[in-house]
């Protein structure tokens, strides 16, 4: 069917600078070489009224206040905040926000899951479809290895963290439900240690959906966007949580390769493996290698395999330790030592609130070329043909009339 659309179109196009360049030069090479013509690049956009003005709007009056009112329309306007970035006043006002944010989300929380949750943790969040390739394995080893380090140490200083995993899994995906399955045991375990008390909580978002994930991106402190490199096409995810003032921890892939290029890579925490190397390590390949030289790494993965999460039918996770060790395409364990290490960064820097909140604007500030505007516009110019223009259409309870005179 690709193969049929490529003919008989006269653009094909990527999603995001790297997922077109991959288009070219492995998934239609071929007919890259016969139409180089045809391929184009579009990376994703979202929309600033949806994702920061309706969701948001505690944050949307304060760039208000600082750049006026048409950065909702023209989003490169963002750009205006990076000058207050150091500003002791500005960085107050955008925390206070994203707190105020966060009780509301942990509000939520406490009334639909019980689950009481420290507003003051960091709120880590993963929100995306459940797939192998987009790693949320990965995700709960880290929970697993904080989990065991608090265990091992419980009066070692501890940044305390809210880690929250949703999505939705395709219905005969046995692979991705044992994943979730897996997230809610460890949930289960965790939130029920006493020990742990409130360092570290885990939940897993039940029926994941855009009314939920507009409370979720404005009270997100980090942002997890961790595909193993070269299999996400772009995300939008990503940028919704950036528009809003979250960090990002990430692999080199999909859009997080531009918003790195827009907001500077010492606003982002980057790790593991870039395309070139994840095509160099195809074939070579052992996990085993990574589960006999880090000692964190194999008893995460002991304990996932023995039953630990799931007393009462010890097998019921063999199939995701046996895909970790000896069937994953996606290297996780290839990755797991610098993203635990990056982690840890996350967890250093956001002791420093004056440098994370230098940081979380010039995520804001940066957003502007991740607009749905922009997206539309060239693909109205470079492949429809047409010029974008805007047109107001009256809302549902005025009159045509009504909506001009406006």
């Amino acid at each position: 069917m690709a193969h049929l659309c490529i003919v008989g179109s006269h653009a094909v196009n990527g999603v995001a600078a790297i997922h077109s360049e991959i288009l070219k030069r492995d998934v239609f090479r071929d007919f890259y070489e016969m139409n180089p013509e045809k391929f184009q690049n579009k990376t994703n956009g979202i929309t600033p009224r949806r994702w920061l003005l309706l969701c948001n709007p505690s944050l949307s009056d304060l760039i208000c206040e600082k750049i006026g009112e048409d950065w909702i329309v023209h989003l490169e306007q963002l750009e205006g905040l990076k000058k207050y970035a150091k500003d002791a006043s500005f960085q107050r006002s955008v925390m206070k926000v994203k707190q105020e944010n966060k009780v509301k989300l942990a509000q939520i929380l406490e009334n639909d899951y019980g689950v009481t949750i420290n507003p003051s943790s960091m709120f880590d969040i993963q929100v995306k479809r459940i797939h192998e390739y987009k790693r949320q394995l990965l995700n709960c080893l880290h929970i697993i290895t904080l989990y065991n380090r608090i265990k091992q140490n419980p009066k070692a200083p501890f940044v305390p963290r809210t880690i929250m995993i949703g999505g939705k899994a395709a219905p005969g995906y046995y692979t991705a439900k044992n994943i979730i399955r897996l997230i809610c045991a460890v949930a289960n375990v965790v939130n029920n240690d006493p020990i742990v008390g409130d360092k570290l909580k885990v939940i897993f978002l039940e029926n994941y959906r855009v009314t939920l994930a507009e409370r979720i991106m404005p009270a997100a402190d980090l942002s997890e966007q961790i595909s193993t490199a070269g299999t996400e096409a772009s995300g939008t995810g990503n940028m919704k949580f950036m528009l809003n003032g979250a960090l990002t921890i990430g692999t080199l892939d999909g859009a997080n390769i531009e918003m790195a290029e827009e907001m500077g890579t010492d606003n982002i925490f980057i790790f593991g493996m870039n395309v070139d190397e994840v095509e160099k390590i195809k074939g070579h390949y052992n996990a085993w290698d990574y589960y006999n030289k880090l000692p964190e790494l194999k008893m995460a993965i002991d304990q996932i395999q023995n039953g630990f999460f799931s007393p009462n039918n010890p097998d019921t996770f063999k199939d995701i330790s046996n895909i970790l060790l000896n069937h994953d395409r996606f290297f996780l364990l290839a990755d797991y030592e610098a993203y635990i290490k990056c982690q840890d960064r996350v967890s250093e820097v956001y002791q420093n609130q004056q440098k994370w909140a230098e940081m979380a604007i010039h995520n804001i500030a940066s957003s502007g070329k991740f607009s749905s505007d922009r997206t539309i516009a060239e693909y109205a110019r470079q492949i429809w043909g047409v010029e974008p223009s805007w047109e107001k259409h009256p809302a549902p309870h005025e009159t045509h009339e009504d909506s001009i005179a406006k």
